[in-house]
């Protein structure tokens, strides 16, 4: 064999090599139960984290189930958070759990960081991610997952830890059940997802958000955001594949 032939060999092997690696990326944001069951007080497991850890490059939130922790995965890398009888967080890296409700996508690159201007409340960093994602030409009429690094002037965080046998659920006790606090001007990053169609769905009704977030330094915790506020925090916006 001549080295042109070998050389077209490599070639045509690289490329089903990267057709494949290709066709295990779906972009496309996807959910497991609803919020809407949740209230109605079914905390039953509808997926296996187990189940998506093989995905490259999986972003994912969520609730575990009979709401027992919080769920966090940034680029294939697991963030379970737990409540303790002490009312402190404790962390596990594994996939060796179930979800009552999981939002998550595959993103293999993001773009360059998008500064957000000041905001106070919800809606405000809604219409600043909305507008940022049109320039990106997202289609902002389906639902796509976002990152958010930096410093966060004020962050408001719970980890759920519901009680066995309470049937009544409602939004005030889902952030009061289990560990709780807030940070202030510390270094975040914070996974989410935005809809403008999945209310009560895998967002309350009242946002077209849900976050969750994890922090490293000088203590490691991960949870639920319940309230955010930034300055000059950067936005990441999901590449065009």
């Amino acid at each position: 064999m001549c080295k042109s032939d070998v050389l077209c060999l490599l070639i045509l092997a690289t490329s089903i090599a990267s057709c494949n690696d290709k066709k295990t990326i779906d972009s496309n944001v996807k959910h497991q139960g609803t919020l809407k069951q949740i209230m109605s007080g079914n905390l039953e497991a509808t997926t296996s984290l187990d189940s998506l850890q093989s995905l490259p490059h999986l972003y994912a939130l969520g609730a575990l189930e009979h709401l027992e922790g919080e769920i966090q995965v940034f680029d294939g890398i697991s963030y379970v958070s737990k409540s303790t009888a002490a009312a402190s967080v404790v962390l596990e890296s594994t996939f060796d759990h179930k979800a009552a409700l999981l939002v998550y996508a595959q993103v293999p690159e993001w773009s360059e960081a998008i500064t957000l201007e000041h905001f106070s409340e919800n809606s405000a960093l809604e219409k600043q991610i909305k507008a940022a994602a049109i320039l990106q030409g997202i289609a902002v009429e389906q639902p796509f997952p976002f990152l958010l690094k930096g410093t966060a002037a004020t962050l408001d965080w719970h980890v759920i830890k519901w009680v066995k046998g309470d049937t009544l659920h409602n939004h005030k006790k889902h952030k009061t059940n289990g560990a709780q606090g807030a940070l202030e001007n510390r270094d975040v990053e914070v996974i989410g997802f935005y809809s403008e169609n999945h209310q009560t769905v895998f967002t309350h009704h009242s946002t077209f958000l849900h976050l969750h977030f994890k922090t490293d330094d000088p203590q490691v915790v991960a949870g639920h955001v319940d309230g955010l506020t930034g300055d000059q925090l950067q936005l990441y916006l999901p590449q065009p594949q």
